[in-house]
């Protein structure tokens, strides 16, 4: 059964790079404006007023939670609210009748409401079982993952999605327990990672023992990083508009390289920041879910670049 706020909850995310964003985006009336990640609508509603009555804005999320909690504050009739991964924004496109758009925005960042949720498994702080898909009613979780994968499977995900240092010994550990049961809750998984780890460093570090491997399992399960190279090589270029706009913001390494890299094409792309803008110092401190946070822009320029 997928998850779903209580009817009287109201999110507690706070939209990232908010004000950096809009400026980004270069808005004005009667544009045409994805917002790929919609989420809790912090970004969107702010994209609204710069638009005004005759624009028109049209948010995705693979995430049906965050979907209704998006709901409660995008009510607009000029809105278009979907559950789609912003891959598929040319099939949404379509269905809507609409050629090319003006902006594209993605925030490729978990929200708060995600993170928090027990019975979602994103956070190493919840409780629930080990689940992690954005859309529950698709995919294998993490947890049938974990279980079923082989060791040299599990392995390439922790170093390629998680860049973690221990993934040999944490797989190892996974092995062995899911030999005597099946590893199913957030608890499960930590206990197994913190018993794969040296003494010393789990003393030493600052960050849960455990964040590297959320990361990649994360990325498996939702298949982000397809999902983010597909989007950029094809999507984007073909949905937006001559001289359209593109932002998108990164939480790690892996994705911001690939935004980076796809930015760097002159042929197609005009690099709107050369380099990536940050939380101010004040953001950082009243939302430290932020610090990684890194934001990207280009305008797109040719629709068929010329090799």
């Amino acid at each position: 059964m997928a998850a779903s706020p209580d009817d009287s909850a109201s999110s507690k995310h706070k939209p990232v790079l908010l004000r950096e964003t809009i400026q980004q985006l270069k808005l004005s009336p009667h544009l045409i404006v994805v917002d790929g990640t919609v989420g809790a609508g912090g970004h969107s509603q702010q994209i609204i007023k710069q638009i005004g009555d005759q624009g028109q804005l049209i948010g995705l999320d693979r995430d049906p939670m965050m979907l209704q909690f998006s709901r409660q504050k995008l009510h607009q009739n000029n809105i278009t609210l979907r559950q789609s991964s912003y891959a598929d924004l040319p099939e949404v496109l379509n269905e809507l009748n609409i050629p090319g758009v003006d902006r594209i925005l993605v925030d490729l960042g978990l929200s708060s409401d995600q993170l928090e949720h027990a019975e979602r498994g994103f956070g190493f702080s919840t409780s629930g079982r080990l689940d992690m898909r954005f859309d529950e009613s698709r995919g294998e979780s993490a947890s049938e993952l974990i279980n079923t994968l082989t060791r040299h499977e599990l392995v390439q995900i922790f170093e390629d999605f998680g860049e973690e240092k221990y993934s040999s010994s944490i797989t190892d550990a996974i092995l062995k327990r899911r030999t005597q049961s099946p590893i199913e809750t957030v608890q499960d998984l930590n206990h197994v990672v913190e018993s794969a780890i040296p003494e010393t460093v789990l003393r030493q570090s600052d960050k849960h023992p455990a964040t590297r491997v959320y990361q990649a399992l994360r990325i498996a399960v939702n298949n982000e990083l397809q999902h983010v190279q597909d989007a950029l090589t094809q999507t984007f270029p073909d949905c937006l508009n001559l001289n359209g706009i593109l932002v998108v913001i990164t939480f790690h390494s892996l994705e911001d390289r690939l935004v980076k890299r796809a930015f760097q094409d002159q042929r197609q792309w005009e690099n709107l920041t050369t380099k990536p803008i940050t939380p101010r110092p004040n953001e950082q401190k009243m939302n430290p879910r932020s610090r990684s946070a890194k934001l990207r822009a280009a305008k797109l320029i040719s629709k068929n670049p010329q090799n």
